[in-house]
């Protein structure tokens, strides 16, 4: 199916023509977003979207670490840059990459790339990493199409909505103390509606767990919460995975049940009555 997307958004009266094309509601935390294609985005977000599913060439030999906001990015990328960089830089190395840099440095992500230049120059090499929020459906075709490799990392949506909130609402502060937040139950509602900045959160979850199940060769299918419980188990999986890792071996709290410190029991009893509803059938438990 051909996305809405398709056609080259050269111009920026072009780009707000689509704007104004889309459906547009408040998210969690009241930002504007527009669903395009599916799933919702800020505007920024989208405009990056769009080019970075224009003008991206995967390689062969790229990975691409997929999660969604606040599920495990930043340690996700810490553990696959390090793992797959072992033999270049030992753990003691004063010059290590992620010792001297934050991980979405030395594992950008794509969005932001294109967000900030459409057209940039991203250097070729035999082993690049990369990150994105999107869901498969929205990825370039050359992500699709190429010998590139997924990692993806899901989180229950209970510690993933909270750590969303409070991310959320610490940075919307800063830029602007005024800003009028919806209460928590609010918010969580429209979580639980979809209208989250790249939600709908199953969605996504669902589109990489079944492709990691008719693909296991493209798309190597994660949880937070099995890193948590034995890391050396799933980063030897990491390390399986990706084939030139030579097969051998902004963080908030990251913890399991975190949700108890902000959501009630009973707004946790409605997310996961829908999380079973929207994975009923699939095989996919979120523990």
């Amino acid at each position: 199916m051909a996305s809405q997307g398709d056609e080259v958004l050269s111009q920026p009266s072009e780009f707000q023509e689509l704007l104004q094309s889309l459906p547009i509601r408040k998210g969690i935390t009241n930002t504007l977003l527009y669903l395009y294609d599916g799933f919702w985005f800020d505007q920024p977000s989208l405009e990056a979207v769009i080019a970075f599913q224009q003008n991206f060439e995967a390689q062969d030999t790229d990975i691409i670490l997929v999660t969604a906001p606040k599920s495990g990015t930043t340690w996700l990328k810490s553990l696959v840059f390090a793992i797959t960089h072992r033999f270049q830089y030992t753990l003691s190395d004063e010059n290590h990459p992620l010792a001297t840099n934050n991980p979405h440095g030395v594992v950008p992500f794509l969005e932001f790339i294109y967000r900030d230049n459409k057209s940039p120059h991203i250097p070729l090499g035999r082993h690049r990493l990369f990150a994105t929020h999107l869901p498969y459906t929205l990825l370039p075709e050359s992500i699709k199409t190429s010998k590139c490799r997924i990692i993806y990392l899901c989180r229950n949506p209970r510690d993933t909505f909270v750590s969303m909130w409070h991310f959320s609402y610490k940075m919307l502060l800063k830029i602007d103390p005024s800003w009028q937040f919806p209460s928590v139950e609010e918010s969580l509602e429209r979580y639980c509606e979809g209208v989250s900045l790249f939600g709908p959160f199953w969605e996504q979850i669902l589109q990489y767990w079944k492709l990691s199940n008719e693909r296991p060769e493209k798309v190597l299918f994660l949880k937070f919460e099995d890193l948590k419980r034995d890391i050396i188990a799933q980063c030897k999986k990491v390390a399986d995975y990706v084939p030139w890792a030579e097969n051998g071996l902004f963080f908030r709290k990251g913890e399991i049940g975190d949700w108890k410190n902000l959501i009630t029991t009973s707004m946790a009893e409605k997310l996961d009555q829908l999380v079973e509803q929207k994975l009923h059938g699939s095989g996919l438990k979120l523990n």
